[in-house]
């Protein structure tokens, strides 16, 4: 009796010894996901294309520029960046005045000379259509057979509608393009007709609202999402805005004229120098902030969070959260799978959601741990319910 007995509860006590494990692996793997350093949600930036130190002057004053794969490409300043459907990245490299555009595999070609160092925001649409928007007042699109053409605004004191101080540009899905311009954001439809969408021309100030009563300081990066909604990154305000197709003007995050670096609830958050603004699919909101050296996130319920810098060190140095390195980054843009892409100087950089790596990673460790405890728990009990039948037969 006793012998049974003490053979019961050595089975039991193996049996949870391999149930335990089992159960940890299964359930409680995923932990510690998340990444390193003091980002909760970090992004792991690699260089995808350029390299910090390259820039030279040709002769005549001229920025020089160089096309060719990853590190061996030249560019001269970056500014706007945007990605097409395909994963190609666009970006307007003032410093030759060209539009450059890297694929997946960082090759760099040349699509257009734009002329002058007052190129500013890049966009690309559906077909393939690549907007540039220029300092100086023009706003020019590039076919993807290379055809350029002036779509509104003049360098002349003739013409079309003349912009001044165009920054960033975006354009939605059914070709209307916008222009964050002195004061306001205009809206261009395909046809060429330019319209006020909020703010007044040349009227700087801070009023959310409808459009003609709205009031914007240094807009510079605009961004649209897939239901017609304007992202503007605002730089003298140190705020992110959004207007509705209606031209309703509202603040999701920041506090208007008060620069810092706060993290958390929208109506806390603090900026400093936002230029770029991106939105994703899911209505995340990305911005890049200039002079602080990050890149930070807007989620739709209204927690701003930093992916990746360090506001207390610039630099070059790819890496996870906190140390990636960045020196003023510029543009920000976003894919359809989640992954962004930086204009920095002389570099192009590539985020992707470190979690997301983690996560792949720890589901096949996991989907190994558990297949192999449960085989283990089989052959266990298969040896152990064999044992005890033979012993039975013994008895009797």
């Amino acid at each position: 009796m006793n012998t049974r007995l003490s053979n019961v509860r050595w089975h039991r006590s193996l049996l949870v010894g391999l149930m335990i494990p089992t159960i940890f692996a299964t359930g409680c793997w995923k932990r510690g996901k998340g990444g390193t350093g003091i980002y909760a949600n970090p992004y792991s930036f690699t260089t995808l294309a350029g390299r910090t130190g390259m820039r030279t002057v040709s002769v005549g004053g001229s920025i020089a520029y160089a096309d060719g794969f990853g590190s061996a490409a030249q560019f001269g300043q970056m500014s706007g960046v945007a990605a097409d459907k395909a994963g190609n990245i666009y970006v307007a490299d003032l410093g030759p005045g060209a539009i450059r555009k890297i694929t997946p595999a960082g090759e760099v070609t040349t699509i257009a000379r734009t002329g002058g160092k007052s190129l500013r925001g890049v966009a690309v649409d559906q077909a393939g259509n690549v907007y540039a928007a220029h300092w100086d007042g023009l706003i020019e699109k590039i076919t993807p057979d290379g055809l350029v053409s002036s779509l509104a605004g003049t360098t002349t004191a003739t013409g079309a509608p003349k912009f001044s101080r165009a920054m960033g540009v975006a354009v939605d899905q059914a070709g209307n393009v916008y222009v964050a311009e002195n004061e306001t954001i205009q809206i261009i439809t395909p046809e060429g007709a330019v319209s006020t969408l909020a703010g007044k021309e040349g009227t700087a100030g801070y009023v959310d609202g409808p459009g003609s009563v709205a009031r914007f300081s240094v807009p510079v990066g605009v961004a649209v999402d897939a239901g017609g909604n304007v992202y503007v990154a605002e730089e003298a305000n140190h705020t992110v805005r959004k207007i509705t197709p209606a031209g309703m003007v509202t603040t999701i995050a920041g506090r208007a004229g008060v620069d810092g670096y706060v993290d958390g609830p929208a109506d806390r958050a603090l900026f400093h120098d936002l230029l770029g603004v991106a939105v994703d699919g899911e209505r995340n909101v990305y911005v890049v902030d200039f002079s602080q050296n990050t890149v930070r996130r807007i989620s739709p319920d209204g927690m701003v969070t930093t992916l990746a810098g360090n506001m207390e060190k610039h630099g070059n140095n790819d890496g996870v959260g906190q140390a990636a390195e960045f020196t003023n980054p510029w543009g920000v843009a976003a894919d359809s799978a989640g992954n962004l892409y930086m204009a920095e100087s002389q570099k192009i950089r590539k985020g992707t959601p470190f979690a997301r790596l983690g996560e792949k990673r720890a589901e096949k460790i996991q989907q190994t741990v558990v297949g192999a405890l449960l085989l283990l728990m089989a052959a266990v009990i298969f040896v152990v319910v064999r044992h005890d039948r033979r012993k039975a037969t013994l008895v009797r």
